[in-house]
């Protein structure tokens, strides 16, 4: 039998954080450029998370500013999805995208800590696919 690790694909979950009331915008909101967040705010429509996920995958993820350094690493793993429009990513798939956006820094992040991280998260609805 395959290991769990191996073969799990994650994403956001929107139904989780509806049903932990969580906010989806509130996260999301966080992600955006100074130019989607002002048509956000000055905007009198409400965005759908599909709305929100298409507009992060073809503006904001492509900013300098949308992969910085510093956040956590769920923050990071968090924010991949939003760049790849939340389709899912196993856990190999992660750590090659985070080393890749570290900014040179080479190292990764193994797919043993990424499994314990996401394994429990309670913070941004990432999950494994059902």
């Amino acid at each position: 039998m395959a290991d769990d690790r191996t073969v799990a694909r994650w994403f956001i979950d929107l139904d989780w954080l509806e049903q932990n009331n969580r906010s989806f915008l509130a996260l999301a909101q966080g992600c955006l450029c100074p130019k989607c967040l002002g048509r956000l705010e000055g905007g009198k429509k409400q965005f759908s998370p599909a709305d929100l996920l298409a507009n992060i995958r073809d503006c904001c993820s492509k900013t300098p500013e949308f992969f910085i350094d510093r956040p956590p690493i769920l923050e990071r793993v968090f924010r991949i999805f939003l760049a790849n429009g939340n389709q899912p990513l196993g856990l190999e798939e992660l750590s090659e995208q985070l080393a890749e956006r570290r900014g040179g820094a080479p190292q990764r992040t193994s797919t043993e800590v990424l499994f314990r991280l996401l394994g429990n998260e309670r913070y941004y609805g990432l999950r494994q696919v059902p």
